[in-house]
């Protein structure tokens, strides 16, 4: 069955991205508090992948979902619900058999540790997806593949169609992967450490130190690298601290397209700092280091999505590597000032024109709720 992935060579297509992954319904309470004590939920649409192709789609970009979901009116829900984004979802499968994921959460992450999150999707639509039954012309069809993680924890046909999505092979799209590290999805008796060998055949990386930590027992943004020299930009996040990304020389196998939109750092020998600089690797690599904007955080589900939304925006417009982490940063902070896992990315010039700014002012900004919409009310002190 592993011949079918063969087929998956970008075409003469106008879609920008594929995102391909699981996407449930959302139940976000009608106030704080236990699970147990939510007198009612309001109904949302969350996923890692559906998350991403949402805010490329809002940001002008031709984006395709593939997935799949039950035949009942919770996939009529989903479907709409990304479809109104302006994503198109002709490649999601309906699965008579088998029903649409759900998820209930609390209404915000709590330091203490008593969020919760309570799923509901094993033996759903989407864990069924596999190499046998994907839509290989769909999944090829854009200049960028997006995954994460997440999908490799729902089921074996899952991981081994992952497997085969991140084979590298000439004329493919840019894979981007983002880790998405969920230690409740993979369970005790699995290797959470498979992500590390899926990441190795991505060309764009997003993991976040934490999750690096937990799964694979690696925290440092260095210690990172040198457990994935593979990918040709490899972005470590650090939370309100910022991302750091690495850029190697050369474009990876398959970069046709938006492989060749990566900067190409000069071979300068200097040694590396927490502000950037250059180290030697399989060859001399450019690191950069792109702090965050201050937030007033409302919700932080799915801001991580948002991040590599607002990147991959970046990449496929041929921008500096600064500026499409600045990007990220914004597409995140648009998200994190919301209740909900995704929102409409702030508009491209209000965007461009933050992403632009020098440090200090980049390093003055603080975002609140409604930032998004009104230029005046984004502060810079």
């Amino acid at each position: 069955m592993r011949a079918n992935a063969g087929s998956m060579v970008r075409g003469a297509s106008q879609v920008d991205v594929v995102c391909l992954g699981e996407s449930m319904v959302t139940f976000l309470p009608s106030r704080p508090g236990r699970l147990a004590d939510v007198p009612s939920f309001e109904r949302a649409v969350g996923g890692a992948e559906s998350n991403v192709a949402c805010a490329l789609a809002a940001a002008g970009h031709a984006v395709k979902w593939v997935s799949r979901v039950g035949a009942d009116g919770f996939g009529d829900h989903v479907i709409e619900a990304v479809g109104a984004y302006g994503v198109d979802t002709s490649g999601v499968r309906r699965d008579p058999g088998r029903p649409t994921g759900v998820y209930f959460r609390t209404a915000d992450d709590r330091s203490d540790g008593t969020h919760e999150v309570a799923y509901y999707r094993a033996g759903s639509a989407a864990s069924a997806m596999s190499v046998a039954n994907v839509p290989w012309d769909e999944v090829g069809a854009g200049r960028v593949l997006h995954l994460s993680g997440i999908t490799a924890a729902l089921s074996s046909d899952c991981l081994e169609l992952m497997r085969a999505l991140l084979e590298r092979r000439p004329g493919r799209p840019l894979v981007s992967f983002d880790v998405n590290h969920r230690s409740e999805l993979w369970g005790s008796g699995s290797d959470p450490r498979v992500s590390l060998e899926l990441a190795r055949g991505a060309d764009v990386v997003f993991v976040g130190e934490d999750e690096a930590e937990e799964a694979w027992g690696l925290r440092e943004p260095s210690a990172i690298r040198d457990a994935l020299p593979e990918p040709g930009v490899l972005v470590v996040k650090g939370g309100a601290l910022g991302v750091t990304v690495f850029e190697a020389p050369t474009p990876p196998l398959g970069g046709q397209g938006p492989g060749e939109l990566r900067d190409q750092p000069q071979t300068v020998r200097s040694r590396p700092t927490t502000a950037g600089g250059f180290r030697e690797g399989a060859g001399w690599e450019k690191i950069t280091a792109v702090p965050a904007p201050r937030v007033d955080v409302v919700a932080t589900v799915g801001a991580g999505d948002a991040f590599a939304a607002g990147f991959l925006h970046g990449t496929l417009r041929e921008l500096p590597v600064r500026e499409r982490a600045r990007l990220g940063h914004l597409f995140a902070a648009a998200v994190l000032t919301v209740p909900g896992d995704h929102t409409a990315p702030p508009p491209r010039a209000h965007a461009d024109r933050l992403a632009a700014l020098d440090d200090d002012a980049w390093g003055r900004l603080r975002l609140a709720p409604g930032w998004t919409g009104k230029e005046q009310e984004v502060r810079t002190s």
